[in-house]
Order: structure tokens, then sequence, then C-alpha cells
């Protein structure tokens, strides 16, 4: 069977609380060996270290979602910084800019994660973004911070903003939206990108790919993601999975 990483879960989430073994399980028979899991909040971060104690191939990443902003304070950034020193995760995030949903303050969205990328910088730990409508302020960011690489999660920026992620050592994290036929642009980006800079994810349980829509996303379904992708850069899923897995361990050399 072929191995694949699910480069962001969020197995934490109580959509999970009634069957999480049984997730866990379709996942490892469907192939998926392990999965990333970045927190959106302190409690989240918390619940995330309990699951990865119990299982090594669930892999935690601590950080302040931008969507959760309210319950990201001064305290909540002092918090962060202490829980990371003292249970090193493999990498910082989920963080990032979002600037599609209203009502988020972008100002106090950037100190939080400015906040994040310096404490990357500190621990020399590979970040976790979420950039929606906001790609362009987000690699000005990790050019002013240069932290050591990482990901943009759920990426759907252009050709021209992957390229320059990609000069800066960050991954692109494709999941269940390049299921879908309206997602020309993403898929053009997906053909045409460096397949060392690919990541395969789920963003279970959110994002469902299209023969899932409406319904609770899983990390087993990482293999409709495989299929789409295999067939659009022309290559076998055996030589996705080698190329896919490789990357991961690069750029997250900690789980390793």
């Amino acid at each position: 069977m072929l191995h694949w990483t699910d480069s962001h879960c969020h197995l934490d989430a109580p959509e999970f609380d009634a069957d999480r073994p049984d997730v866990v399980a379709r996942a490892r028979a469907a192939g998926v060996v392990r999965q990333l899991l970045p927190a959106i909040d302190l409690d989240s971060c918390r619940a995330i270290a309990e699951l990865a104690a119990g299982d090594p191939s669930l892999l935690p990443a601590f950080g302040l979602h931008p969507m959760y902003l309210d319950r990201h304070d001064d305290a909540a950034l002092a918090s962060l910084a202490a829980w990371c020193r003292q249970h090193r995760p493999v990498a910082i995030g989920e963080c990032g800019l979002d600037f599609f949903v209203d009502g988020l303050d972008a100002d106090r969205q950037r100190v939080v994660f400015r906040a994040q990328v310096e404490l990357a910088v500190e621990l020399d730990l590979p970040l976790v973004l979420h950039a929606r409508r906001a790609v362009d302020e987000v690699i000005a960011t990790l050019r002013r911070y240069r932290p050591k690489g990482g990901v943009v999660h759920s990426f759907s920026g252009s050709e021209q903003q992957a390229s320059q992620l990609h000069t800066l050592g960050f991954a692109l994290g494709i999941g269940g939206p390049i299921t879908y036929d309206r997602a020309q642009r993403l898929r053009r980006v997906v053909r045409n990108m460096p397949i060392t800079q690919l990541l395969l994810e789920t963003d279970a349980p959110d994002q469902p790919c299209a023969c899932k829509r409406g319904q609770r996303h899983e990390p087993a379904d990482l293999t409709a993601v495989v299929s789409v992708v295999t067939a659009l850069r022309e290559i076998s899923a055996e030589v996705l999975s080698a190329e896919t897995e490789a990357n991961f361990d690069r750029i997250f050399p900690a789980t390793h």
C-alpha cells in the first residue's frame, strides 16, 4: 500500500468526538499514515498535545488561527510562546491572515501573526499558514522575517504567488478544493508548480472533496485528492507518494 501524509487535519475538532479512533483507523486503512494537526487556539493546543502524546503518527502544530481573533489577547500570545517552548511542536500554526471574513480586525491580525512568525524564527520551526485574500501580505511578512519555511495550507493564489512562496521555502497544501471542476486556476497552479513544492491535505472536517459535498470530511478522503493531482500532473500514484512524502519530511524535519 502507498503511504500518504495529511499535512493539515483538525482531528481535535468536535465533529470527531463521537468516532475519532474510527476516523484514524479508516485513514490508516486508506494509506494515510500520518496527520499534521494544527491548533486554532490555546484549548486546541492542549487537545492536540494530548492526542499526539498517545499516537506518534499524529503530529502537533501549535498556533492561533486568525478567524478566532477574539480569543487571542496578549496573554494568549505569551501563553502560546511558553507552551511551545515547553512542548516543542513540529511547527507553529495554524496562523496567518484572513481578509475574507467580515469583522476581523486586520491590524490585530497582523500583530498576532507577526508574533507567531517571530516565535517560529526563535524556535527554528516551520510555519503552517492560513492566507485567504491575503497572500501578498503574507509573502511580504515572510520576506521581512525569513522563517525557515513551512506550508501555505489550502493555497488559492496565483502561479506568480506560488513561485514567490517557493523561493521563500514554502510548500503549498492542496486538498478538497482541487476536486471541483470549477477550480481551474488552482488546477493550473497544481499542474505547473514544482513537485518539490507540493503537499497534500484534507483540512478535515472542513473543505470536503466533490464526492462528499455537504458531508463531514475525513483524512481517509485524501485519496480523492490524490486521484485528481495524479491526473493533472500525468504521474503515477507511486511517484506522487514518493515525492510528497519526501517533501513533508524535508519541510517538517522534526517528524522523522
